[in-house]
């Protein structure tokens, strides 16, 4: 008989800073934190994460373990999503600061100002 063996699983580590707007009060990480976990698919079904992903929070940062194959990508296709649901997708965007880290960050406005006379 061949022996399964209890191996460590790999799991991935990615964060989200969003520092910026939440110091602005105009972003809700705890809204966010919940999408993330109502949205997340785990084998074809969103919502049920089965101990395979874990959502963390503070203040400004969601933290996001997860088991191996968790793409980081997913996780700014889904950060674009929240931005978009909360009419935010046009002050913010998402800008990956790491090699395991995304920063919501505003774009920047060139000050275009006319003088008037």
């Amino acid at each position: 008989k061949p022996v399964k063996r209890a191996g460590k699983k790999s799991v991935a580590k990615f964060t989200i800073d969003c520092s910026q707007p939440v110091d602005d009060k105009v972003f809700d990480v705890n809204a966010f934190n919940k999408f993330l976990h109502d949205r997340i698919k785990v084998n074809g079904k969103a919502g049920q994460l089965a101990g395979k992903v874990e959502i963390a929070s503070d203040k400004s940062k969601v933290s996001v373990s997860a088991e191996l194959p968790f793409s980081k990508r997913y996780l700014k296709y889904l950060s674009k999503k929240f931005l978009k649901k909360s009419q935010l997708r046009d002050f913010l965007h998402v800008v990956a600061n790491g090699k395991n880290s995304y920063e919501l960050r505003y774009f920047k406005v060139s000050g275009g100002e006319t003088e008037e006379k």
